[in-house]
């Protein structure tokens, strides 16, 4: 099992959390300041080899799992966390490399360590009865998870994702991962990061100054966004790549987690992850519920997060959707 995390000496006077370890008080990170009103969330950390994973775990009642992609961290789920906590669970990790989580410039950044480390936490805070909700690269190592672990997981939200190869990678986004182009761009100049949030979301009117700044606000030097590169660079476009066999795995599992209850809410106006991936979606899971926002992005949480909220509700605790 893995090791319990260390706690802080805020961590040690604010109490203990649900699973064991020590949770740290809200003000015990002067980072999140800037953008407490939008993020009044308590972090709590769990270590993993050495590493801190940083997560937020809000609310009681069903468990709901929200797993980021890249560029992003939890920060993209805020919103939906704070309509749901009054009526469940919501445990949103940072990945390793992401967010507030540490941040390590030698480690094993592929799609394998990022399952891996969920597939610890999940253990570690003994989840059970799961509702998957995935976004991005979420996907991917969500339902990697999850076809592994198939009897902790009861439902799936999916998020403008892919658990699934195909499709091809936008230009804007292969020449992320380019040797020294990437590393100047990604990393030096956080151009991929910067580009998301005016590119991923489709109404620009939720992208305010502060908002801005929670998206970059982990992501503020060359360091810190060595996992936004990894995470272009693992994206699955041949053999060769580490995540290409992983996925590939993932794809043929899937069909264990077909009588599973899902959920898709897509933004139909994401570059990215286009309708084509929703029919691969509808043609694995054919009784998915299916909703199409005709103005949302990539983005989509971000774009509709009051109507997903009440989606997601009404979804996890109908009783026509119980397994």
């Amino acid at each position: 099992m893995p090791r319990a995390a260390i706690p802080s000496e805020s961590a040690r006077q604010s109490g203990k959390d649900r699973a064991g370890e020590r949770a740290l008080a809200p003000d015990s990170d002067l980072r999140l300041d800037p953008i407490r009103h939008l993020y009044p969330f308590r972090s709590r950390y769990f270590e993993i080899d050495r590493f801190r994973m940083h997560y937020i775990d809000e609310g009681s009642g069903p468990t709901i799992v929200m797993l980021h992609g890249n560029p992003t961290w939890s920060f993209y789920f805020r919103d939906l966390i704070k309509a749901l906590r009054d009526r469940f669970r919501i445990i949103a990790p940072d990945h390793i490399g992401c967010g507030l989580s540490d941040k390590p410039q030698d480690y094993p950044y592929t799609l394998e360590t990022h399952i891996r480390n969920v597939e610890r936490l999940i253990e570690h805070l003994d989840l059970g009865d799961v509702t998957l909700a995935v976004h991005d690269w979420g996907g991917a190592i969500g339902f990697g998870w999850a076809t592994r672990d198939p009897d902790r997981v009861s439902r799936f939200v999916v998020l403008n994702t892919a658990a699934f190869l195909g499709g091809r990678m936008p230009f804007r986004i292969r020449v992320c991962g380019w040797p020294l182009f990437g590393d100047l761009v990604v990393r030096g100049l956080n151009g991929f990061a910067r580009a998301a949030i005016h590119m991923a979301c489709a109404r620009r009117g939720r992208m305010t100054p502060d908002v801005r700044r929670g998206y970059l606000l982990p992501y503020g030097s060359y360091a810190d966004r060595v996992a936004i590169l990894r995470f272009v660079r693992d994206i699955p476009t041949s053999p060769r790549v580490p995540s290409y066999a992983v996925v590939r795995e993932i794809e043929q599992r899937l069909s264990l987690l077909r009588d599973r209850p899902m959920l898709i809410c897509w933004g139909m106006k994401d570059f990215c992850f286009t309708e084509r991936f929703l029919d691969q979606w509808i043609e694995r899971f054919p009784n998915a519920e299916v909703h199409r926002f005709a103005d949302a992005g990539h983005y989509v949480a971000e774009d509709e997060h009051a109507q997903i909220a009440e989606l997601i509700a009404a979804y996890t605790n109908s009783p026509e959707r119980a397994l």
